[in-house]
C-alpha cells in the first residue's frame, strides 16, 4: 500500500519505554533517544513538512495504553500510527505474577485499533514485541511472548498494516553482532545498535511504497 503523508500530517510513535527512550515529557515534539528518533530523521527527509511525535511511556501494558488512548493517540489524529507494545505484559508475569492472558490481550488492542480507525483513516505500523535473550530465565518467556506475536501478525493482516517483525530481526542482528548484548543488554531494552537496527527496518518499511 502506498504512504500517503500530505505536508502538515502527524506521524505518532506509541508504545513502551523502548519507544519512550527517555523522550522529555516537558516538551511537545521531543522524539526521545531510541529508534522513534532515528527514524524520524529519514522519514522527515523523505517526506519534509510532516510532524512526528513520540508518546511511548515507559513501563506501560496494553491495558495502560488503553487508559490514554484517547488523550495520546486519537486526539493527536494521526495520519500514520506506529505501535510497539507486549513485552511488558510478559515481563510481568515473570517478575511480578501477573499474567495477561494472550487472548484477552488480542481483543484489547484489537480494540484500540478499531476505535481509531472508526474515526480516521489512519495508517498503521505494527511492531512485534521482542526479548532477545541474555540469561536462561528469558527463554522461558517464550512461553508467554510468542502468542503475543503471532497475534499481532494476525491484527496487521486484520488491519492491513505494516508489519515489523522486529522479533527474529533482533535476534538475528544479536547473532551478526556477537551476543545478546549487543543488542539488547537486558534482553528488552536496545542498546544503541538494537535501536538503529530497528529505525532502519521501520524506515524502509515505511518507505519502500
Amino acid at each position: 500500500m502506498p504512504l500517503v503523508l500530505p505536508p502538515g500530517a502527524t506521524v505518532l510513535f506509541q508504545g513502551d519505554s523502548i519507544t519512550d527512550a527517555g523522550r522529555d515529557r516537558q516538551a511537545h515534539t521531543h522524539l526521545g533517544g531510541g529508534y522513534a528518533a532515528l527514524a524520524a530523521e529519514r522519514l522527515l527527509t523523505a517526506r519534509p513538512g510532516v510532524t512526528v511525535l513520540n508518546r511511548g511511556v515507559s513501563g506501560d501494558r496494553v491495558r495502560d495504553l488503553r487508559a490514554r488512548w484517547e488523550r495520546d493517540t486519537v486526539a493527536h489524529r494521526p495520519a500514520l500510527l506506529s505501535v510497539m507494545a507486549g513485552v511488558n505484559d510478559t515481563w510481568r508475569r515473570y517478575d511480578l505474577g501477573e499474567p495477561s492472558p494472550a487472548d484477552v490481550w488480542e481483543e484489547d488492542y484489537r480494540q484500540l485499533l478499531t476505535g481509531l480507525r472508526e474515526r480516521f483513516d489512519t495508517q498503521l505500523v505494527l511492531i512485534e514485541p521482542f526479548v532477545v535473550p541474555v540469561t536462561p530465565e528469558q527463554w522461558d518467556w517464550r512461553a508467554d511472548l510468542d502468542p503475543r506475536i503471532h497475534a499481532v501478525r494476525r491484527l496487521a493482516d486484520e488491519f492491513d498494516a505494516r508489519l515489523l517483525a522486529a522479533d527474529g530481526l533482533l535476534n538475528q542482528a544479536a547473532r551478526a553482532a556477537g551476543g545478546p548484548e549487543a543488542i539488547a543488554d537486558d534482553g528488552v531494552h536496545p542498546t544503541p545498535l538494537g535501536h538503529r537496527v530497528l529505525a532502519e527496518a521501520w524506515a524502509d518499511l515505511v518507505l519502500a511504497s
